[in-house]
């Protein structure tokens, strides 16, 4: 694999802990700082449009419709997002996603705090973030691959996750305070405001010693990565894992609220407490693969396994507390193979692919979503959400049956192994 040449800060990194070492690329550092703040202001808009679509209609279909329309873009263009990426500076690429985000925000805020807010806008302006993260979403993760070496790479995603999910607990908590004293417009502003620093961030960041260029300008560059990943044993095992949990399995929205109310009679506070559950389980899984640094594809097949075997559990759970820990293990595993998964992507591509592979893995992570929501919430409204819950752990492991012939022959040395064993190992 190709390496980062970024002078390395031998006393820096060594002051980091382990889990935390990615911090001592000064690039990486100004780059997920920037990302931290970000991402509370982004959960704050999701909570707060949730809310403000259903408070205009009344109508839970239109909540779903508006989350739906941020992801169909990714469904229907993503792959050719990810084929942008390859070409032009990713920084740049960022830049331009995160003030296009700030933009949209800023109106939203605008029409709302104006009183002049109507659905269509907020379908609308759901649907023109969508297309914004057709770009952002392969040039955020292939940057990491930029601002990182590639033994980091696994740590930096974990810690990328870990940010996430930090902001998935702190933000929605500080939108649901801020919407009752003051409205869902101010949510709003202070999401298009969150944006500010992760710009200024970027535009600190030298991206003289990246370790990655844009690759030559030619026509059939989705093709390519198709067949790049498809012809590859270990990143097509590792892509049909992805699509059997992304489709069925990370559906929680449609799954969570049903089991609290309907299988455990309860209400929203209920609700809350399973979310938070899957919550602290993903902060807990990022921590863990934070402190790991050899990947394998059989460590991802086992975190996929791990995955179902956890819904399995929720799904014949007879009281809520254990229904609550094994959700929190969902979220554990569930994080560890997002995490893996995306790394072993990363270092089993060259620097000049990345963009298109890792469009591949969000068309099919974020661009089921459209699919899958709607599919399982149709099995949880027919037989409810113990069986929604058994088709993501049957799908997991049967996923897991599917790939395991050919991940144990490249872990038996029959296939090709990777360039750097002390990285990505097989064993």
């Amino acid at each position: 694999m190709t390496e980062s040449t970024e002078p390395v800060e031998p006393e820096g990194r060594r002051r980091w802990p382990w889990a935390l070492r990615s911090l001592g690329h000064r690039n990486y550092r100004i780059f997920i700082t920037g990302h931290s703040v970000s991402t509370i202001g982004t959960w704050m808009q999701r909570v707060a449009q949730d809310w403000l679509v259903l408070d205009l209609t009344g109508d839970a279909v239109d909540v779903g419709i508006a989350a739906a329309l941020q992801f169909l873009p990714v469904l229907l263009f993503g792959l050719w997002g990810g084929a942008f990426v390859d070409r032009w500076d990713r920084r740049r690429v960022i830049i331009c996603t995160q003030a296009a985000s700030l933009v949209l925000a800023a109106v939203l805020a605008g029409v709302v705090l104006s009183g002049s807010v109507e659905l269509w806008m907020v379908f609308g302006l759901s649907l023109s973030l969508g297309f914004v993260t057709v770009f952002d979403n392969p040039a955020r993760h292939a940057f990491v691959a930029e601002v990182t070496r590639p033994q980091d790479y696994v740590n930096a995603q974990a810690l990328a996750s870990t940010v996430h999910n930090l902001g998935r607990l702190v933000g929605p908590a500080v939108a649901g305070t801020l919407i009752a004293v003051a409205g869902s417009g101010w949510a709003f502003a202070i999401n298009a405001a969150s944006f500010i620093p992760v710009i200024w961030g970027l535009l600190l960041i030298d991206t003289s010693s990246a370790s990655a260029e844009p690759g030559e300008r030619k026509h059939g560059r989705v093709r390519e990565g198709l067949v790049y990943v498809f012809s590859r044993a270990e990143l097509r095992a590792c892509m049909i894992l992805v699509a059997a949990i992304a489709l069925f399995g990370q559906n929680f929205r449609a799954v969570l609220p049903v089991l609290a109310k309907e299988t455990f009679h309860g209400d929203s506070q209920t609700y809350g407490w399973l979310t938070s559950a899957l919550g602290v389980g993903a902060v807990i899984g990022a921590l863990g693969t934070a402190a790991t640094e050899r990947v394998s594809s059989w460590r991802l097949l086992l975190a996929g396994g791990a995955f179902g075997v956890a819904n399995a559990l929720a799904a014949v759970a007879p009281w809520l507390w254990v229904a609550m820990a094994a959700v929190m293990l969902m979220g554990i595993a569930n994080l560890a193979f997002n995490t893996l998964s995306k790394t072993l992507l990363q270092l089993g591509t060259e620097p000049s692919m990345h963009g298109r592979v890792m469009a591949l893995h969000g068309f099919v992570f974020l661009g089921t979503t459209p699919l899958g929501m709607p599919l399982i919430g149709w099995v949880c409204d027919q037989w409810g959400a113990r069986a929604g819950l058994a088709v993501a752990s049957g799908t997991a492991v049967g996923a897991a049956a599917l790939v395991a012939p050919t991940l144990r022959r490249l872990r038996a040395g029959t296939a090709s192994k990777p360039t750097d064993p002390t990285i990505l190992d097989q064993a």
